[in-house]
Parts: structure tokens; C-alpha cells; sequence
């Protein structure tokens, strides 16, 4: 895997993003939380380097987040959490972990 992919797992709530980020070997080496604004996911994002593959889950951000993701990262994948095995079971905090990790698995 490229030492420049970014697998990045976001979180979405009304107020909050929770974020994970995972490199080209799936390690996680990075969690941040971040207002739910457009601006401030961008900012995030452009803090990081290489080739952004990004997964979250459907709901009720799903489409603002696709429109607003799609010009600056590579690939989004938008999942049903209630259809990925991958992503049934765990808490909250543990779901952003397993969203980048879903993704880093299927690529």
C-alpha cells in the first residue's frame, strides 16, 4: 500500500465529527473532533497529505457530506451500518475506528 493513502472514518452528529484516520498500512495515526461544519472539514482535510478515501455512515448528513467531500478526496463510501458486518457491533467511539478500517480492507 502507498505510504500516501489516507483512510479516513467519519462520524457525523448534529453539533460534532469524530474522525479517524488510518495511513497506507491501516495503522491509525490519527482521531480528532471537529465542529460539523463545512469549513472546518475542509480545513481538517487539507491539513493532510496524499490520496483521501473517505467512508461514513448513512443518515441524515450523508448527502451534505458527499457534496461537500466529492471535490476534495479521492474516493467517499457512504455505508448502511445495519447491512456492513463490519460495523454492527460496538460503541460509538468504536465505530470510528471501523469505518477507515472497513474501507482500508475492501481497497
Amino acid at each position: 500500500m502507498s505510504s500516501n493513502i489516507k483512510y479516513i472514518g467519519l462520524d457525523v452528529h448534529k453539533e460534532t465529527i469524530s474522525i479517524a484516520v488510518l495511513n497506507g498500512a491501516g495503522k491509525l495515526v490519527m482521531e480528532s473532533i471537529i465542529e460539523t461544519k463545512a469549513a472546518t472539514l475542509l480545513q481538517f482535510l487539507q491539513g493532510l497529505r496524499g490520496e483521501l478515501h473517505v467512508t461514513l455512515e448513512e443518515g441524515t448528513w450523508a448527502a451534505w457530506l458527499y457534496d461537500v467531500l466529492r471535490p476534495h478526496v479521492h474516493e467517499i463510501v457512504v455505508c448502511n451500518p445495519r447491512r456492513n458486518a463490519l460495523l454492527k457491533e460496538g460503541s460509538l467511539r468504536c465505530a470510528v475506528h471501523k469505518l477507515p478500517n472497513a474501507l482500508y480492507i475492501l481497497t
